[in-house]
């Protein structure tokens, strides 16, 4: 048998971020060869991995990539099942990547088949061999639930602990104002784009219920239908992205700023760890 040296030992550790003892054992199994023992590892890897599949994933992050010019933005989201892990520098890396590759590569309609697709920091490299690895080295079930796309002009944001995010469709203006509105819908949480893409069973609720507390403060009828209209700017100021005030100046609209802007808002989606909202123009 060949002597398996410490020399060995670490240039596999290196390469597979493995423990020691781990690598020691496969080279000896291997007769110290290391590619062989390599694919041990990864073999061995998988199978762990493979019984670990109906752990929970609860923790995770959102990564973004957004363009302008060429229009384009991507959206995904990358679940694991510790903090710690999904904050790691290789992970947000990972992440980032699989944002990058979904927007500017082939697209993807599923998520399974952005896996197969190869990593635009490392040549060669599929998500998938990539997520073997990081799953073989961490030992950690990841998971890609969901993934958008959208083939036009965008902007975005994450919010600073990676667990919420918002991509952002417009036309016109600049990076920095598609990137502020993005941030007011991450921070106000808007229903719709505009007050006629509101759900109108919803918007007919509100009125019912204006009405009928009008007619219980005793108000005339012939001044309940002015009065509502006036309410009902209230609701759309709570829940349209538009109407809302904008976040970094409260003295005006979204959609006012972003008119002076030269923007025009088309949709939105926001996406938090256990709960989605989308908007369309």
């Amino acid at each position: 048998m060949a002597e398996i040296t410490a020399a060995m030992v670490m240039r596999l550790r290196e390469k597979t971020q493995l423990p020691m003892m781990d690598c020691k054992k496969a080279l000896q199994e291997t007769g110290g060869d290391e590619e062989v023992a390599l694919r041990k590892l990864r073999e061995s890897g998988k199978k762990i991995m493979a019984m670990r599949q109906d752990r929970s994933t609860e923790e995770g992050r959102f990564a973004i990539f957004t363009s302008l010019q060429p229009g384009v933005g991507a959206l995904v989201e990358l679940q694991v099942e510790s903090s710690p892990v999904a904050n790691s520098a290789e992970v947000i890396q990972f992440a980032n990547d699989l944002a990058k590759q979904l927007a500017t590569g082939p697209g993807a309609k599923m998520p399974d088949d952005l896996w197969k697709q190869e990593a635009p920091s490392r040549k060669g490299v599929t998500f998938q061999e990539w997520k073997d690895e990081l799953e073989n080295k961490i030992r950690e079930v990841f998971r890609l639930p969901r993934i958008v796309r959208i083939d036009g002009s965008c902007g975005g944001y994450v919010h600073h602990d990676g667990k919420s995010a918002v991509l952002i469709e417009v036309e016109g203006g600049s990076e920095q104002l598609a990137k502020d509105v993005a941030m007011h819908v991450a921070a106000m949480r808007p229903k719709a784009t505009s007050t006629a893409e509101l759900d109108p069973s919803i918007v007919e609720k509100e009125r019912s219920i204006l009405t009928e507390q009008a007619r219980q403060e005793g108000k005339p009828e012939n001044i309940i239908a002015k009065m509502i209209e006036g309410r009902m700017r209230n609701f759309y100021a709570e829940h349209v992205l538009a109407e809302q005030p904008f976040v970094k100046d409260d003295k005006q609209t979204v959609g006012k700023v972003a008119a002076a802007g030269g923007m025009k808002l088309k949709r939105f989606v926001r996406w938090q760890l256990g709960e989605t909202s989308a908007s369309k123009a």
